[in-house]
């Protein structure tokens, strides 16, 4: 059976059957050589439409990475009381924020959703239950920066929340459940900033190139260091590492999405930062590119 006659065939099943017959077929799929990893510090939402090193890194990296099958993006803006992936098959563009131009407001990133990937994503996880989500969609911080790399919008993506009741150990297990998604075509994205204190942003030198608080360069400092080190323990156990650290994450949304990315590396890994600057005093662009050697 050719590709478009088993298109006009599930189109006569059963909802259910589709899901699974196409689950299936995901995760049967040949396996690939391991997809990338990747934390991108997203920033201001204006970075969807203005042309600035940040973006030009993010169109630059879409053309050198392998075309992924899917993407599942962990985002700092979707927070929730349990754990979800999103499962629609057309997901739309949340503007989720206020007081900026209509020009931005007027994004639609229209990628197709995977609901097949959702149920495998589900499937995967066994430290909690993962709920199937068929009203969020794509929230700024997945689409600000992905419309960057894939800008044809023709990848199929979902989301996955952060459980807002769990520390930072929770998401780490979990996203360390999500390793076989690599090997599947499935590029795993963590949107957020490693530092990221909007209260305390320096309006006054937002023109000002690389300008950051002194805690702020010791808190992404340690970041990066340990990073390097490997040692995750102490990434997890932030709410435990001074002042720096206090400031720099004053709310976890922002920081749990690169201990996503930290949980699924392994030893063949090669990683290297980049967008390694500050904006406003407050906050950190430093993004992660993670690269399989094996």
């Amino acid at each position: 059976m050719d590709r478009i006659s088993f298109i006009k065939h599930l189109a006569f099943l059963p909802l259910g059957m589709k899901l699974k017959s196409l689950s299936e077929l995901f995760s049967s799929a040949e396996e690939t050589k391991k997809m990338p990893l990747l934390f991108l510090g997203h920033g201001s939402p204006m970075n969807a439409i203005e042309e600035n090193e940040f973006v030009s890194s993010f169109r630059k990296l879409g053309t050198e990475l392998p075309r992924p099958r899917a993407i599942l993006c962990i985002s700092a803006h979707w927070e929730t009381k349990g754990s979800f992936v999103t499962a629609m098959t057309k997901p739309r563009t949340i503007h989720d924020f206020s007081g900026f131009p209509k020009e931005l407001f007027a994004v639609q990133y229209a990628a197709p959703g995977s609901p097949e990937l959702a149920q495998l994503t589900k499937n995967l996880i066994t430290t909690t239950n993962i709920g199937l989500d068929h009203e969020w969609g794509l929230d700024h911080g997945t689409w600000s920066v992905v419309k960057h790399l894939y800008p044809n919008a023709d990848i199929p993506i979902i989301q996955m929340s952060l459980d807002y009741t769990k520390g930072a150990a929770y998401h780490y297990e979990l996203g360390s459940e999500l390793q076989k998604l690599r090997s599947k075509g499935v590029l795993i994205i963590g949107s957020g900033n490693m530092v990221h204190n909007l209260r305390l942003l320096a309006w006054d030198k937002f023109s000002q190139d690389n300008y950051a608080y002194d805690w702020a360069l010791e808190a992404n400092s340690k970041m990066k260091e340990w990073i390097n080190l490997g040692q995750h323990d102490k990434l997890i156990d932030f709410k435990s590492q001074g002042k720096a650290f206090d400031l720099s994450i004053p709310s976890p949304e922002h920081y749990l999405p690169l201990i996503y990315i930290l949980s699924l590396m392994d030893k063949k890994d090669e990683f290297s930062f980049f967008n390694d600057k500050y904006v406003a005093g407050s906050l950190s662009m430093s993004s992660l590119k993670v690269i399989s050697r094996a």
